[in-house]
């Protein structure tokens, strides 16, 4: 019997390892960190080889890059470890969560929706920022104070080009304008196309510090963005928009029309 509860132990234990790594693989997918991950196995390769064929300088260099290379990775992925502590610390880092009323947050998207409608058919700049679980208070005291009700009215007035408010991005939290014209940190991703501008780069910079959605309207083009995690999908039409967020503020939402819709399979 100690046999078999050894052997369920090393089970259990090597799923829970395989999960976490799985996790932090997702985490860091589509980021520089993939890139420095592949230069990590690199070195992990020349030090097998080495040790393997008693290279002995080519093993003491790789040796002293083990020895300081702890230090430099958490100087190189702060950025990545920061997210997965904060993701750890929210409770969101095996499973997501909405703490928004599914009222409220069907009419704020509704809203958001129709004023990027509006905007985009103008090509009129736009970049939105919506709050989850990690706090924006260092950004959105860069901005001016609102706490207004989300309104497609209010997003377009505050846009149009050359009013006070225009330049900037909007945050939003909890169904509320909490402030315009606030600052974002730009992203330093060297991998982002060349051609998207300082509003793209701050919607990804966002979206890279924080769990937050950020949202933008190309002023060149009209096309619609949304930024997540770090990554961006751009060419959304104003209906995928609205699908995206959703499913993104709604997950119990999502989980009961997909039972509804097996259900009706069903019956029919």
């Amino acid at each position: 019997m100690d046999y078999i509860f050894n052997i369920l132990d090393d089970v259990v234990d090597i799923l829970l390892v395989s999960y976490v790594i799985y996790k932090l693989l997702m985490l860091v997918r589509g980021t520089r960190a993939i890139q420095l991950l592949k230069g990590i196995m690199v070195i992990v390769v020349a030090w097998l080889v080495s040790t393997y064929f008693e290279l002995r300088t080519l093993q003491w260099l790789m040796s002293q890059a083990f020895t300081y290379g702890v230090l430099a990775i958490i100087i190189i992925f702060q950025p990545e470890l920061r997210r997965a502590l904060e993701q750890l610390g929210r409770g969101s880092f095996f499973s997501r969560s909405s703490h928004f009323q599914e009222e409220v947050v069907t009419k704020m998207i509704h809203e958001i929706v129709e004023s990027f409608r509006y905007l985009s058919k103008r090509r009129i700049g736009a970049l939105i920022v919506i709050e989850r679980e990690t706090g924006l208070n260092d950004y959105i005291e860069t901005g001016i104070d609102l706490h207004a009700t989300v309104t497609s009215q209010l997003i377009i007035n505050i846009f149009i080009p050359n009013t006070p408010l225009h330049d900037g991005a909007v945050i939003i939290r909890k169904g509320q304008i909490m402030a315009a014209a606030c600052y974002l940190p730009l992203s330093e991703n060297p991998f982002i196309s060349k051609e998207l501008g300082t509003r793209h780069r701050a919607a990804i910079g966002a979206s890279e510090v924080s769990d937050a959605i950020s949202l933008v309207v190309s002023e060149e083009t009209g096309h619609l963005s949304i930024a997540i995690n770090g990554q961006i999908e751009r060419g959304l039409t104003p209906e995928r928009l609205e699908k995206k967020l959703l499913e993104e503020l709604r997950p119990v939402a999502k989980t009961t029309n997909l039972f509804r819709s097996k259900k009706g399979d069903l019956d029919g």
